[in-house]
């Protein structure tokens, strides 16, 4: 028997009817069409299915749908800022930092996340904080070049130079 579960979706109130078992994965992407996070293990492991809760990311292949009931839901869709790219997706976009793009969503909610708890964090710090997110790809300088441009510790196009 399915269950109505009401949440605010990247800043609009929805209602969706869920099965206990479904994921919240599933319910973004089958129920409601959002389809920035992906399947990648459906195990926890790859990080292409990160999204917030209550500003906190998640993996949404382990979150069942029922348990967002009453919850802040962010998707990719959810980062841009006034129908633009919000400036991390713009030094992705901008650095190259992703190529086949499956690891992208993840990794910008995992970094957005980061850089809401640490407007300046260091190498490492970046390092530390996507280390749940997979990229078969670009490997993950670009990647890590992009969020340290973003937190201005790097100069836009530039390096970390930071010993």
């Amino acid at each position: 028997m399915k269950k109505r579960i009401r949440f605010v979706l990247n800043g609009e109130k929805r209602a969706i009817d869920v099965a206990p078992q479904e994921t919240l994965l599933e319910a973004l992407r089958d129920g409601l069409g959002v389809k920035s996070p992906k399947c990648g293990c459906d195990r926890g492991d790859c990080g292409t299915c990160t999204v917030m809760i209550d500003g906190r990311t998640v993996r949404s292949c382990l979150v069942l749908g029922v348990e967002v009931d009453g919850a802040v839901v962010t998707t990719l869709e959810g980062v841009m800022e006034n129908g633009e790219l919000s400036p991390l997706q713009q030094a992705f976009l901008d650095r190259n930092a992703f190529q086949c793009g499956f690891c992208a969503p993840g990794m910008i909610m995992s970094a957005t996340e980061l850089l809401a708890r640490n407007e300046q964090p260091t190498r490492e710090e970046v390092q530390e904080g996507l280390a749940g997110n997979l990229c078969r790809c670009t490997g993950y300088s670009p990647i890590i070049d992009a969020v340290l441009e973003t937190a201005g510790v790097v100069p836009k196009g530039g390096r970390d130079e930071r010993p």
